[in-house]
């Protein structure tokens, strides 16, 4: 049988994967959180009913399986493709079992678990949250202060002129009043969620990450001969989130709130696994100082298409750290390898870091044609990532702030 070129392999892959939306499929309508918080606020508290998408994509999955199996394995851009048909046909399963246990198991598979181990640590995801929890209360305290608001408008101007001029065809920046996340970056827009206040850090932390790596990658992936490098599947997640944060983190963009935030999702996931239904976890985080519509909006992040009395959560949201760290150490090591041909890599399209292993030097994939402010700057991300590793041999336990010299 002669071999399918990996060009039309690819666009056929494309063309299936645009049929499989998580997010967008398993989310509730923005009303949702009012009603909830209206319900709560009466002291009746209801949770939304859940969202279960209709069971349709086992053709669906007969199709991408039978890209998955035409595909040339010994191929590095094959194993790629295989991969990404993959990790769509599990996606369209976890469709296919919301509410059940069974999307749970999934949901595990695809994005991992409170409990799944950090990537080069001997502490699991649960763990290290707990523990970047616990290093930053007292902070988070002595530096809290009430930002001021912003309306989604007042960040869509502002991130338009930001970007203005940087990619060949501009971004569009759309007030979404039906948006259930803050934010959702595509190749050609950001939506930003309506009738939201946001802080001024917002700003910088949406360029950064929505745009300068999401909206990025998505763009340098479809402009590639293998235009399936602009997908996002699921199996890319952890570290197109951790990357994204990376670049918060790296450009200064990222605050204790963020920071704070992103671990109590991890704690959140973890109590949900262990069976707290939608309003104990709800209340469990308004102890833990959110607000109310921060607490509700990271309720229904880890109660999407899960059944909300508990147990069985969608566990996306442990991609933020986890992803964080293993880029993070990904890049360190890179920088002590002498491998920087591994960064301009990462942004070639939707990778995982293995991908960007394999695929590295590989004649048929272009250079990035648009590469973030920051990654552009090797030396600088070189100092940065060569300090934080000789940190690492710092035992703040043997600091004294009383004798330091």
């Amino acid at each position: 049988m002669a071999a399918v070129p990996l060009e039309e392999l690819s666009n056929a892959l494309v063309r299936v994967a645009k049929k499989v939306k998580v997010l967008s499929a398993l989310s509730w309508p923005e009303p949702a959180a009012e009603a909830f918080l209206q319900s709560w606020r009466a002291g009746r508290p209801a949770p939304p009913p859940p969202v279960t998408p209709r069971r349709r994509s086992a053709p669906l999955q007969r199709t991408l399986a039978q890209l998955e199996a035409r595909v040339d394995r010994a191929d590095p851009l094959g194993r790629y493709l295989a991969a990404t048909a993959r990790s769509y046909r599990r996606a369209a399963e976890l469709l296919d079992h919301a509410g059940t246990p069974t999307f749970h198991r999934i949901s595990r598979e695809l994005y991992g678990g409170a409990d799944g181990a950090l990537h080069g640590s001997a502490l699991c995801h649960r763990e290290a949250a707990e523990k970047l929890l616990a290093a930053t209360e007292a902070m988070a305290r002595a530096t809290e202060e009430e930002p001021t608001p912003l309306s989604a408008e007042d960040v869509q101007r502002a991130l338009k002129r930001r970007w203005r001029g940087f990619f060949d065809t501009p971004m569009r920046f759309v007030v979404d009043p039906n948006l259930s996340a803050k934010a959702a970056a595509s190749a050609t827009r950001v939506r930003l969620r309506g009738g939201t206040r946001y802080a001024p850090a917002d700003i910088e932390q949406l360029s950064a990450h929505e745009v300068g790596v999401h909206s990025l990658t998505a763009r340098n992936g479809r402009s590639q001969r293998v235009r399936a490098l602009g997908l996002g599947a699921p199996r890319t997640t952890a570290t197109q989130e951790g990357l994204a944060t990376f670049a918060e983190l790296v450009t200064g963009a990222i605050d204790l709130r963020r920071l704070r935030r992103i671990a109590l999702r991890i704690r959140a996931i973890a109590l949900a696994e262990d069976g707290a239904d939608f309003v104990e976890l709800f209340e469990h985080l308004i102890e833990a100082g959110e607000t109310p519509l921060e607490a509700v909006h990271t309720t229904m992040r880890v109660f999407r298409g899960a059944d909300v009395r508990g147990g069985h959560p969608f566990t996306k949201d442990v991609v933020y750290l986890k992803g964080l760290f293993a880029v993070h150490t990904f890049l360190r090591k890179a920088i002590a390898e002498h491998r920087v041909e591994l960064l301009p890599t990462l942004f070639v399209g939707r990778l995982t870091l293995a991908d960007a292993v394999a695929l590295a030097g590989d004649p048929r994939i272009d250079p990035p044609r648009y590469l973030p402010e920051w990654a552009a700057k090797l030396p600088s991300l070189a100092a940065f990532l060569a300090f934080s590793a000789l940190i690492d041999h710092i035992d703040l336990g043997e600091v004294d702030l009383d004798e330091a010299p």
